[in-house]
């Protein structure tokens, strides 16, 4: 199967070129990454030219606009790039009769779920930021498309608070932090009333990569890592594995005012993946990423 990648340059878009590379269903010529140089949300017209050049069998949508409070600064363009872009490629890919999987995101929830569940694909989704709501109306955009394609089928793969390599996460930036406090002898503040969870990109590019191999990518599927966090209680585990004792204030996540409004319960019910096996549970992920970390947070240092 030849599988194109979108946004091949970023945290899920490496992780998903590496997971495809050791696919048994690739071949010996491996993924097609698309990078921004071939593959930009801000030139649509290119879509149908460069699935005619590459002749993908499926493609998986990784690339957007996933600065948040930049969205909320200019929702118009987090519509153009996380919506429109999404609607062309879906376009472009039905009429072909290939398979698309569209990568997409907890925030199309409101958050303000007070059962302690997780939100299901079958939950009515409802934005409260034009972040969530960019990704919403591609995801909609998409199944449209599909609504007359001669053939293929259309997966929409939900995450939530992904983290891995290359970096500037939030493990990596909260680390930073624990150091800035522990220089200026403060108390390190962290959120602890927004709640989701942690999601290694790893896990989410092994995950897609399953469900490709299944022959169905049909549905909306959420795809994150097992158990629940608060911002406040994933640093807590994060110095835990590191052996560094941090004294951690938790405080509201009003206490510094942005642009854009994330879901205060971002958690989402994962969906049996078609192995029958779910992700692992969080901890065990970030365990995993942990060696990384350190190495990063060492080279900072020197």
């Amino acid at each position: 199967m030849r599988v194109a990648v979108t946004g091949a340059g970023g945290r899920l878009g490496r992780a998903l070129v590496t997971a495809l590379a050791d696919a048994p269903f690739t071949g010996l010529g491996g993924p097609i990454a698309w990078r921004r140089l071939d593959f930009d949300l801000d030139r649509r017209g290119d879509f149908v030219g460069l699935l005619q050049r590459d002749r993908p069998e499926a493609v998986i949508h990784a690339a957007a606009w996933t600065d948040v409070d930049g969205c909320a600064r200019d929702p118009g363009l987090a519509l153009s790039r996380n919506a429109d872009a999404t609607g062309e490629l879906a376009r472009a890919c039905a009429a072909a009769g290939m398979d698309l999987v569209v990568v997409s995101t907890n925030e199309v929830f409101d958050g303000r779920r007070t059962d302690g569940r997780g939100y299901l694909p079958a939950d009515e989704p409802a934005p409260i930021n034009p972040y969530g709501a960019s990704k919403l109306e591609g995801e909609r955009q998409a199944a449209a498309a599909w609504e007359s394609a001669a053939g293929g089928a259309l997966g929409i793969v939900r995450t939530a608070w992904l983290y891995g390599p290359p970096g500037n996460d939030f493990p990596t930036k909260i680390l930073a932090a624990a150091d800035r406090a522990r220089s200026a002898g403060e108390t390190l503040r962290v959120v602890g009333d927004e709640y989701g969870t942690p999601t290694y990109a790893h896990d989410v590019a092994d995950a897609i990569v399953d469900l490709l191999g299944s022959g169905d990518v049909s549905g909306v599927h959420h795809v994150v890592n097992t158990g629940t966090a608060s911002r406040a209680s994933w640093a807590r585990e994060l110095f835990q594995q590191a052996g560094m004792d941090v004294t951690i204030d938790e405080v509201p996540a009003s206490t510094w005012p942005r642009a854009s409004t994330p879901p205060a319960w971002g958690v989402l019910e994962p969906t049996p993946p078609p192995s029958g096996e779910p992700l692992r549970p969080w901890p065990e992920a970030l365990a995993d990423y942990l060696p990384t970390l350190i190495r990063q947070r060492s080279a900072a240092a020197r």
